[in-house]
């Protein structure tokens, strides 16, 4: 993947900063004053970013999108969720998040997801996939994107930051995957075989309904604490 488009957007980002609020959309500037509200100036201008990112990012190709994206959101910091959320397992929303300043794998590949949503990329075209992670010995997930139906997939990860086709992933051992509509069992690098509808997933259907209802949950991290 090019640096290029990257360095370009970012560019935009750091010589508009003063403009952005001005030039988003009423949703993303409601967004971001939420955010503020709940999470505070630093929270506020992260999702700035992200809002002004996919302003930016419009008009890219779906893979220059995928760059973009994978490298925004792989500059967050990693955190359990206990020392974040004070719980054993939370699904972050793309807000909550930004918020927190923090998250885990889950929420690295949700913001990923959410966010290519937004630019219009197919939800046929992509898959959570949780997997094992065989260098680190634990469960793990990733986002995976289909440019056609029978192509190998590409992996987005915040472990390794490079897109990579998945046969070239072999740290990873694939076990479910899912997208806003289906839920699949996977026993190779494939697409495995459906298993049924994604809402049997109760932490995804938890954080779809979150995503709706603009949940904004309080973390127990300090502030200032994530970097």
């Amino acid at each position: 993947m090019a640096l290029r488009p990257l360095l370009k957007v970012l560019a935009c980002l750091c010589l508009l900063a003063p403009m952005l609020l001005v030039a988003l959309e009423q949703d993303a500037q409601k967004l971001i004053a939420l955010v503020r509200d709940n999470y505070g100036e630093s929270a506020a201008q992260r999702v700035t970013q992200w809002q002004a990112l996919l302003e930016q990012s419009k008009t890219e190709s779906e893979l220059t999108q995928l760059t973009l994206v994978n490298d925004f959101f792989n500059q967050m910091q990693w955190l359990e969720d206990q020392t974040v959320w004070g719980k054993n397992d939370y699904w972050a929303t793309p807000s909550e998040f930004l918020g927190a300043g923090a998250g885990d794998c889950e929420d690295f590949s949700i913001a990923k997801y959410y966010s290519l949503r937004k630019l219009g990329v197919d939800d046929e075209k992509m898959r959570l996939i949780y997997v094992k992670a065989l260098d680190y010995q634990q469960f793990h997930m990733v986002l995976a994107y289909y440019e056609t139906p029978s192509s190998v997939p590409v992996i987005l990860d915040n472990i390794n930051p490079q897109i990579l086709p998945a046969t070239k992933r072999n740290d990873l051992a694939p076990v479910y995957s899912f997208n806003a509509q289906h839920l699949w069992l996977v026993k190779e690098q494939g697409r495995g075989e459906l298993a049924g509808k994604s809402d049997r997933l109760k932490l995804w259907t938890e954080l779809r309904e979150g995503w709706q209802a603009q949940r904004m949950r309080q973390p127990i991290l300090k502030q200032g604490t994530a970097q």
